[in-house]
């Protein structure tokens, strides 16, 4: 009788244990959803599912409330006692027709989407594996919101809303990415992120500095990285993946291994990437100016002009990558939750394309340019504290440590002499947040922020005829750049159809910098910049029904001056060198927008923001003097001297639009466009056209998924920009644009037609690929250094266990 009873309480026990665990199913394949997010309507309370689909949802219990969503499905409100009497076992079906998600950029906290006035989009994991983007910069393109120009294939250096470069902001795991090096000029640090190993990306739109603090003007791009998976019963929870995929426009081959392993309360996951890219291929039809002729090959201590067996090869434009992962998370009760990770990636050395297209006097410029290995590592620690207390119900804890290291090599045609120019960058940053619910009403979001970047900066020239190096002026002059923060933003949600967000930050920024006159005769050695900087914003949610949805929001930001504003010295274009200026101030930006969301009949999506910018201040390069000089020898030719200067506004706005439609036996319909326009304020007083506003473009997609198949055929298109609404800057840049029947250089309109699909065989093969440009467009976006892919073909196999 007594083993009977312990038996009987042993399966009372087991049953309560299973009852705490729930299932989440793909209605239509049966397939776990991982990521699907639970939530409490107060926010208090969340979980997610692993990659079983499971979550622990003990927390949840006595819930009346529990909302249930994941991108690309149907959203569900369920109390706690209706997920017991389902067993614990839940499906979602398919669709994009949704005005809510749960997202976390707009204050570093899960929080629903319809209470943020701003806008914010998701990239889900699931179409992301559809499109199977090379590097993480392909990855943005995803979404059909955000321009990608790229002057060599291993680069990627985004333009949203009229901004770009370090207008724009990268947090990675919720660190900070953006240097006191980035530049304004075109960058491609987001390559450095492995798109195998990101499990979610959000673009937060417009004036993001309240919470992030500098650069934030033009938006904040947030990726969340593998999450190490807790598990949810007494044994050891095992999963992971292995992908292979081949593409043939640039004979890319790519593997990637992930693993994870996790017990009740600790866990780990460790991933790797190699990554193969040949020389680019470009299309057949469109401008014979981007032809590749012939190349240089260094042949007998001689630079020489070497016929390109096929004018379409892009050569030299291929590269290697690297990336390593490892992440170790230990949760010692249901209130702390600690993770650390480490980041390590490194490309080959890489050629800058649209340096080896330069020519002077007939002949090219440059024997050799390149940009050497890119390397990035970061090291971050964070810990999460469920506090529910007088001061806040959730605390956050982040603390990294990064390092860059990024060189450019180059040498003129035949010419013995090579210049390295190195530099590495040592970032620390510390991030407390908190957030408090105040009442039903109020939830207040608040935290502190501290920055710091060494930077080292070296030049070396060598003969490569003798072999002899010897020391070269540096890029940039040895610096240290902080930045201290502290802000406070709070969400009312004065009744169940309006939620007001208003938000305060002050940010206090520092820069010492040492300056060596060796080889240039600056009128000064060091620099020291000191500044403060106060952002707001004010914003309004509106849902007069379940189906609308109207929102303003009303914020500024600024940007910050930082070493490569003071201190650098480079040419920008032939004939003109940028210099140092240490008197510089922040940017600072006002920015307004306002959207209208509407769904109808829960098949029709439409969704349209506008917006506008005015940057003040605006950090820009203009005619300068150097000791009295406005022209210097520079890399043996008398230039220009310019400089940075807080000398123009610039005005910037546009529209985003959307349409989402779904149609009957599991077809869909779907559409992104973005039309922009943007106007700077020139040195004489006359406007030009933005450097960084992208002509219009956008991408429109049918979509079919039927149990395990899904299949895609897109249409990604893009605006010309004529000759005359080139901006001033690009004018001169003739080698990467067409000619009009004038002889211009213009920037042609473009449009590829792209077919995707996935199947998965059995429970744990999935076989994808597709044919990009399938008409074999030849164009180069706006901007771009390199012509952008012919017709390819992509093939990849993943597994997963």
């Amino acid at each position: 009788m007594k083993q009977t009873i312990i038996l009987w309480l042993l399966l009372v026990w087991s049953n309560v244990a299973i009852s705490q665990v729930i299932t989440i199913k793909d209605q239509d394949s049966g397939e776990p959803i991982p990521m699907a997010t639970l939530m409490t309507d107060n926010g208090k309370t969340f979980a997610a599912t692993d990659d079983n689909g499971q979550a622990d949802i003990s927390a949840f219990k006595e819930a009346e409330k529990i909302e249930i969503r994941s991108l690309g499905y149907q959203a569900l409100v369920k109390s706690y006692s209706e997920l017991q009497a389902s067993s614990f076992e839940l499906q979602l079906a398919s669709t994009n027709i949704s005005l809510d998600a749960v997202v976390v950029s707009a204050t570093r906290w899960n929080q629903e989407s319809r209470d943020i006035p701003s806008k914010i989009t998701t990239i889900s994991p699931r179409e992301a594996a559809l499109q199977n983007p090379q590097t993480a910069a392909d990855l943005l393109t995803v979404s059909g919101k955000v321009f990608m120009q790229k002057s060599q294939q291993g680069g990627g250096s985004p333009m949203i809303r009229g901004f770009a470069t370090n207008r724009l902001l990268y947090t990675v795991d919720g660190v900070r990415m953006n240097t006191a090096i980035f530049r304004g000029g075109n960058i491609q640090n987001v390559i450095s992120l492995d798109p195998f190993a990101i499990e979610s990306t959000e673009v937060f739109f417009g004036a993001g500095s309240v919470i992030y603090g500098s650069d934030a003007i033009g938006g904040v791009m947030s990726f969340r990285t593998l999450t190490p998976q807790l598990s949810l019963t007494d044994k050891p929870h095992f999963a992971g993946k292995a992908v292979t995929r081949y593409s043939s426009a640039n004979n890319e081959f790519a593997g990637h291994f992930d693993f994870g392993v996790g017990w009740k309360k600790f866990a780990m996951v460790s991933s790797a990437t190699y990554s193969r890219f040949g020389d680019l291929k470009m299309g057949t039809y469109g401008p014979d100016e981007y032809l590749r002729p012939f190349y240089v090959q260094r042949q007998d201590s001689v630079d020489v002009v070497v016929t390109n067996d096929d004018p379409r090869v892009q050569m030299p434009s291929g590269y290697s990558q690297m990336n390593i992962m490892q992440k170790f998370r230990y949760s010692p009760t249901d209130k702390w939750d600690i993770e650390y990770g480490f980041h390590w990636s490194e490309t080959s050395s890489y050629s800058r394309y649209d340096r080896q297209i330069r020519y002077r006097n007939g002949l090219p410029r440059y024997g050799e340019w390149s940009y050497g290995p890119q390397k990035w590592m970061m090291n971050a620690l964070s810990i999460t504290h469920r506090g529910n207390n007088a001061v806040y119900d959730q605390m956050s804890i982040r603390l990294a440590h990064q390092f860059f290291s990024e060189s450019r090599i180059s040498r003129n045609f035949n010419e013995d002499q090579r210049e390295t120019r190195l530099e590495e960058v040592y970032a620390y940053s510390g991030n407390l947040d908190f957030v408090k619910s105040i009442g039903k009403k109020h939830k207040l979001y608040y935290g502190f922020e501290v920055v710091w970047d060494d930077v080292l900066s070296l030049g070396i020239d060598e003969n490569i005829a003798t072999g002899v190096e010897f020391e070269g002026p540096a890029r940039y002059p040895n610096s240290n750049w902080s930045s201290y923060g502290v802000y406070i933003s709070d969400q009312y949600r004065v009744h169940q159809k309006v939620t007001l967000q208003a938000g305060l930050r002050y940010n206090h920024f520092l820069l010492n910098a040492d300056f060596d006159t060796t080889f240039y005769p600056f009128p000064f050695t060091e620099a020291q910049l000191s500044n403060g900087a106060l952002t707001g914003s004010f914003g309004l949610v509106y849902r007069p029904t379940k189906t609308w949805v109207l929102s303003a929001n009303f914020g500024t930001a600024f940007r910050a001056p930082n070493v490569d504003d003071v201190g650098k010295v480079f040419d920008s274009e032939p004939g003109t060198v940028t210099v140092p200026n240490p008197d510089l101030k922040a940017e600072y930006a006002y920015n307004v927008d306002v959207s209208i969301a509407k769904v109808i009949a829960d098949v029709v999506k439409l969704d349209l923001t506008g917006y506008y910018t005015i940057l003040t201040n605006a950090l820009v390069r203009r005619d300068y003097t150097l000791n009295g000089l406005d022209s210097i020898l520079y890399d043996g030719e008398l230039s220009q001297v310019q400089a940075m200067q807080n000398a123009a506004v610039t005005n910037v706005y546009g529209i985003q639009a959307g349409l989402e439609v779904k149609l009957p036996l599991g077809f869909g319909l779907s559409s992104d466009f973005n039309w922009q326009v943007g106007r700077e304020e020139l040195d004489n007083g006359e406007v030009s056209p933005s450097r960084h506003a992208a002509p219009w473009f956008g991408t429109s997609r049918l979509t079919y998924r039927y149990k395990n198949l899904n299949l895609q055929l897109n249409a990604q298109y893009s605006g010309a920009v004529k000759q005359e609404n080139m901006p001033e800057e690009e004018k001169g840049k003739t080698e990467i644009y067409a000619t009009d029947e004038n002889g211009n250089p213009y920037s042609p309109s473009w449009y590829t037609i792209n077919f995707k699909a996935s199947y998965q065989f059995l429970q744990h093969i999935t076989v994808s690929g597709g044919i990009e440009n399938l008409t074999d467009q030849r164009y180069r976006p706006y901007s771009s250094g390199i012509v952008a892919a012919g017709r390819n073909f992509v093939l990849s196999v993943k597994a997963n266990f």
